[in-house]
């Protein structure tokens, strides 16, 4: 039982890394990725879809991190509103975290290699195995300062335990959320004047 479990959580990762290459790939050749003006322009036209167009592409935008997760956590603030934007931000940040270290797990250090280059992985390398990890981890994904993207994919690598690596996300990830969101909203409300 316990291999056909992990036989299909293994199909589901490959599936939705698949997906969400290509999804990335789409969008970056649609221009949606390159500006926070251009996703704003896209995510106007579906109406009362947007939040979950938005919520899909903040967990593709974590699997494959193309502009930085905090322009898109203030985006999100920005379109949404305070509360709103912080819930849509808080389930698909938790979801493509989730989904990225099952990615890690699964195809192991040639993915993160791929994605984040040798130089990041060598910063990070001596708490590979570490025993204060989880510790570390923590304060990493509750501190606005962190690249939590490239953490999420480097816990796979660990001996974390899902349960664990799901706890700190669902627990320490609010603080920077809201961080990341009210700080950076000022800097994006300036950048849409000039497109408006």
């Amino acid at each position: 039982m316990k291999v056909r479990t992990k036989n299909i959580i293994d199909l589901i990762s490959v599936l939705v890394l698949l997906i969400s290459i290509y999804l990335g790939y789409k969008g970056y050749k649609m221009g949606i990725f390159t500006s926070v003006s251009s996703l704003r322009k896209f995510l106007n036209q579906y109406g009362v879809w947007a939040p979950i167009i938005f919520m899909i592409l903040q967990i593709i935008q974590i699997i494959i991190p193309v502009i930085p997760g905090g322009l898109t956590t203030a985006f999100g603030v920005v379109m949404f509103g305070p509360l709103w934007g912080f819930i849509y931000n808080y389930i698909s940040i938790c979801l493509g975290s989730v989904i990225v270290f099952f990615i890690s797990r699964f195809f192991g250090k040639e993915v993160v290699l791929a994605i984040f280059g040798k130089e990041n992985f060598q910063k990070y390398h001596k708490w590979l195995r570490h025993e204060k990890y989880n510790k570390f981890f923590a304060w990493a994904i509750l501190l606005p300062v962190a690249p939590d993207d490239f953490l999420c994919y480097f816990s796979g690598l660990t001996d974390m335990e899902f349960k664990t690596f799901v706890k700190i996300i669902l627990f320490c990830k609010p603080p920077s959320i809201f961080l990341y969101s009210m700080g950076l909203v000022l800097g994006i409300k300036t950048i849409f004047k000039s497109f408006a």
